[in-house]
């Protein structure tokens, strides 16, 4: 199907009753589908949130039901009249892949329609070695975790370290490995693979996760603006404004790590000295944790001061492994220099940056930009 995205000006979608947006409409009420979960909805409800007529809800409900992507849920309590017979998405009619290739591991995931992972591999990796060898790594991760007699699989989406180009799915000049800068790593995985590849940042990937299904993504988070950052062998964000994946017009957004936060600083990789990420990851090394979450801090309460953000989420695998010492770190920094009457709420990322990836490919299925 060819889905589209398409909003109204209170950020909620309404349908529209045009046989040229056949695409677009079955894509929102899989997506309202989606967000209902395993209740389901009636289709008097799928028409009231859409503006779509009755007569237009249950055709596309029926032509989806056809190819096995929507099924009965059973049917709702009666309020004096008939029973309406509830729908829902079907998450084992697709799946699609997530993987995320850091700079020293790989873990890559399969999820269905719904999010959820139903299969995971993971493993070392030397991103240094080049792109040859990363390539054969992602090539054997996704024969891993693929089921050649499963469902269809919509795509790949790989989560890589920034910079990179998401558009032209080219890789940029990525801190420490010059020799990266200019490489489609999109093309030559998709040509590797056989199926449609999405490449971008891990942390656009990370903050498509927040955004999810599974995160409050429908009619939930993804409605907002939020901040996710990014603990693990470097330093950044993933921007969500009006509930899209903010990436910039070169695709540079998000490069939290390399804003100075000390100007007679230790020097960073980048060229620079004082970025938040030399100061962070220097703060892990020496086990003071306390001391790298308050650095996390400042540099997440620049942000808020300049997008005014809601949400704050932490990720990646050095939050993991000291979740409520980061949180609570950070949540202090924001209260202390916040400029509003409330300070953004601070919470933990629900899911990975591989799931968040796979999110990448599963968005514009159910009609958004992920």
């Amino acid at each position: 199907m060819n889905r589209g995205t398409r909003g109204n000006g209170d950020g909620g979608r309404g349908g529209v009753n045009l046989p040229a947006l056949r695409g677009y409409n079955e894509a929102l009420l899989l997506d309202l589908l989606r967000g209902a979960g395993p209740a389901g909805l009636g289709r008097a409800e799928l028409a009231a949130r859409t503006g779509l007529t009755p007569q237009a809800v249950s055709k596309i409900t029926a032509r989806l039901g056809g190819e096995g992507l929507v099924a009965e849920a059973g049917r709702a309590a009666s309020t004096g009249g008939k029973p309406r017979t509830l729908l829902r998405l079907v998450p084992q009619a697709g799946h699609a892949v997530g993987v995320h290739v850091d700079r020293d591991e790989l873990r890559a995931v399969r999820v269905d329609l719904a999010g959820s992972v139903v299969a995971e591999s993971g493993g070392p990796l030397d991103f240094g070695a080049g792109p040859d060898e990363v390539v054969e790594a992602v090539v054997r991760a996704l024969a891993r975790v693929r089921d050649p007699a499963g469902p269809p699989l919509l795509g790949v989406g790989v989560a890589a370290p920034g910079p990179l180009d998401h558009r032209a799915g080219v890789m940029g000049r990525v801190t420490g490995f010059p020799e990266w800068e200019g490489f489609p790593l999109r093309e030559v995985l998709s040509g590797r693979l056989g199926v449609p590849v999405v490449l971008d940042k891990d942390t656009n990937a990370g903050a498509a996760g927040a955004g999810g299904a599974g995160c409050g993504g429908v009619g939930g988070e993804a409605a907002g603006t939020s901040v996710y950052l990014h603990v693990g062998s470097g330093l950044g964000a993933g921007l969500r404004l009006g509930g899209d994946v903010y990436r910039g017009a070169r695709s540079g957004a998000g490069e939290f790590g390399h804003q100075v936060l000390r100007l007679d600083g230790p020097p960073c990789r980048c060229g620079a000295r004082g970025c938040a990420e030399v100061l962070c990851l220097a703060a892990v090394d020496r086990g003071d944790l306390a001391g790298a979450a308050r650095i996390l801090g400042e540099g997440a309460a620049n942000v808020v001061a300049l997008l005014d953000v809601d949400r704050v989420l932490l990720g990646g695998r050095v939050v993991d492994a000291a979740p409520e010492v980061f949180v609570d770190g950070v949540r202090a920094v924001l209260v202390a220099r916040a400029l509003a009457s409330e300070p953004p709420v601070v919470g933990l990322a629900e899911v990975g940056v591989a799931e968040g990836a796979a999110e990448l490919v599963l968005a514009p299925f159910f009609g958004r930009a992920g």
